[in-house]
């Protein structure tokens, strides 16, 4: 018999240990997703998942819908394949599922439903063809129109799984996920680009009380008498303004009066916000906003006008023609209290540009598009009032440029941005007084219950397309009764916890088909902590290349072929001057598959040469606003969302909208 000496049975021993820990080794991260590097396996549960402590045991926990689950172990146990899953990618498993009860989910991207009015109820198909059928005639209207008759009269069709509720689902207040499978895009006989989604909705399934409870025409009514509105007014309140913040204060004691005579002083209040400009620059001009109305808090007509009565017009200019106003709009955005009112309007009155968002005189660094998304999160429709004032006429084009983007309104598809001529006081005037009464008019017809349930089924179907032949204060009071109307939707959501319906696999289309400019989903990639701040550096090294390519176009590729090939990507692949920057191997493996068109992504050394240098600036300075939204984001503590009860608090999620991603 050999016996092993002294070293040699610490090496056998050495050996054995390596052995042993070799699958506690392998079990420290979940498995890659096919052909991914950084990509793990995940899956979504469906209400029939039970969490087990073997592969193939009997019973186990029940698991909530929706739950997302990293795959760290496959195995085959009877006739079926088992998954040990975990809650997040740092080790840490609780069980086994049977692979069967749930849904693969390689691109970590989910939609959001969009308010129903002004549109067809969302239909989820159960194959493909149904869609493309519908795309593929000029007028998909027949084709469709027996299909809606069923669902409206049977609650069901052959070709069709589910629809989505008759009220506005609120991700913010009720998150469900509607997570994205495959998708393509197609275009229409119309001309419209559309994209056919393949999705798996693992909502909680709603009750039969509640479900009833939702087609109670009477208990809708019911619930609307609680409804309410906030209008903020958003005042620029530099020296030129003095006439305009008079004229305010009149159409706001005019509406609280008849407010009054309606008995609905609870159901409507009033907020305003003043702002200027950059007082580093001028010290003189006091603040840059400042908030002088709480219309959480304001009690009457009498304590508006009281807590209003100091303000006045500056008495010093600003040092650019263009204020701050995005600092006004955001802190009415953040410091009103939203979630106390079913409408909520801020009312922007202005005879000046907006300070950019890369400008060293803008408090928030955000530009009108950062803006409008967090207005849409908060479900806050803009209005622009734009005072076109002779002083003002070489600043009027890119000032409009701007407040039509910041007031475009996803429910009526369209800018709610009315200008004022030559800045006309009373026309100013009139246009205000009509806008406070259309709100006050909507809020009263929902007190007393008049809606007939709100459904979108019953919204005209002439919602989304713009009023010809109307103007001025017609239009604008036109578009707020329309808007009325959505928001009351949204309402009835949120009070009645409306969710999305309990479809696991189904075909859907992100636009209505007979209005085909008219969206149905919006995007959200939900990315984690490390994955912004990756995607936050990542965006800052092209910034920052750009920026030297603004001396020397060369330079900006050369700089990022240089960042390119000290993550991993071959020097040879980089030479070529058509290649994209989507094909450097910069941006990581959670974008891809991603259904969007990315200016930056796409962008080749050739364009960027081609591009003017004020061209060139636009693009930086998208990409650093971008910069300083994603800061927002990290801050955000109320969006960051837990997708797995127990989870590495590094694994929550924040659902970034798609148009946010650069």
């Amino acid at each position: 018999m050999t016996m092993l000496t002294a070293p040699g049975a610490k090496l056998l021993f050495a050996g054995l240990l390596l052995s042993a820990a070799a699958p506690l080794m392998a079990a420290d991260k979940p498995l890659l997703q096919e052909g991914k590097k950084t990509l793990y396996q995940r899956v979504l549960t469906t209400p029939t998942c039970q969490l087990g402590d073997s592969a193939g045991a009997s019973g186990g926990k029940m698991q909530p819908a929706f739950t997302r689950f990293y795959v760290y172990q496959r195995e085959q146990a009877g006739n079926a394949e088992w998954l040990k899953v975990g809650p997040d990618s740092y080790g840490k498993t609780v069980g086994w599922i049977k692979g069967d009860c749930a849904v693969p989910w390689k691109m970590q991207m989910t939609l959001a439903l969009t308010n129903p009015a002004g549109r067809d109820p969302l239909l989820f198909f159960r194959d493909k063809d149904s869609l493309e059928q519908l795309f593929a005639k000029d007028d998909p209207a027949p084709l469709l129109k027996p299909i809606l008759a069923n669902m409206k009269a049977k609650g069901r069709d052959p070709a069709v799984v589910a629809r989505e509720p008759d009220y506005a689902v609120d991700l913010a207040k009720n998150f469900y996920l509607l997570p994205v499978l495959e998708a393509e895009e197609t275009f229409t006989e119309k001309g419209f680009q559309v994209r056919l989604l393949n999705v798996a909705s693992v909502s909680e399934a709603e009750s039969a009380d509640k479900q009833s409870a939702d087609k109670n025409a009477k208990a809708d009514a019911n619930t609307l008498k609680g409804f309410s509105a906030a209008v903020v007014f958003v005042i620029d309140s530099t020296i030129s303004m003095g006439p305009y913040i008079d004229r305010t204060r009149e159409a706001v004691k005019r509406i609280y009066d008849h407010v009054e005579q309606e008995n609905l002083l609870d159901q409507v209040k009033f907020g305003l916000v003043a702002y200027r400009s950059s007082t580093k620059e001028v010290p003189k001009l006091e603040y840059v906003s400042k908030m002088y109305v709480d219309p959480s808090t304001v009690k009457d007509g009498k304590d508006f006008l009281a807590k209003v009565a100091e303000l006045k017009p500056a008495t010093a200019s600003s040092s650019s023609y263009d204020e701050d106003t995005y600092a006004g709009v955001m802190q009415a955005l953040d410091q009103v209290k939203w979630n106390e009112f079913g409408a909520r309007y801020i009312v922007l009155v202005t005879d000046a540009g907006a300070v950019d968002g890369d400008s060293k005189l803008s408090s928030t660094g955000l530009n009108a598009d950062q803006v409008r998304l967090e207005a849409k999160y908060r479900g806050v429709a803009i209005y622009s009032l734009h005072l076109k004032t002779p002083s003002g006429s070489k600043n009027h084009a890119s000032a409009e440029a701007q407040y039509t983007d910041l007031s475009t309104n996803a429910f009526l598809n369209k800018p709610l941005y009315y200008p004022v001529d030559a800045g006309n006081v009373e026309s100013f005037g009139k246009m205000v007084d009509s806008l406070g009464d259309a709100i006050t008019a909507q809020v009263k017809a929902a007190y007393r219950g008049d809606m007939a349930a709100g459904s979108a089924l019953g919204a005209d179907a002439e919602y989304a397309k713009a009023k010809s032949g109307k103007g001025g204060d017609a239009a604008l009071a036109e578009d707020a009764e329309l808007l009325g109307h959505a928001m009351r939707l949204a309402y009835l959501g949120e009070k009645t916890g409306a969710s999305a319906p309990p479809v696991f696999q189904a075909w859907i289309s992100d636009r209505d088909f007979v209005r085909q400019d008219v969206p149905t989903t919006d995007v959200r990639v939900l990315m984690t902590k490390s994955q912004l701040s990756d995607l936050s550096d990542v965006v800052k090294q092209i910034a920052d290349a750009a920026n030297e390519g603004l001396i020397s176009p060369s330079d900006m590729f050369e700089r990022l072929r240089s960042v390119a090939a000290t993550m991993g990507k071959d020097p040879n692949q980089l030479k070529d001057k058509t290649i994209k920057v989507a094909d450097m191997g910069l941006m990581a493996e959670y974008l891809d598959g991603l259904p969007y068109l990315s200016e930056v992504l796409s962008l080749d050394e050739e364009t960027w040469k081609g591009m003017e240098g004020l061209e060139q600036e636009k693009f930086i300075r998208r990409l650093n606003t971008k910069l300083k939204y994603y800061q927002r984001y990290n801050a955000d503590a109320d969006r960051w969302v837990s997708l797995a009860p127990g989870s590495d608090p590094r694994e929550h999620v924040y659902p970034v909208p798609l148009e946010a991603l650069p």
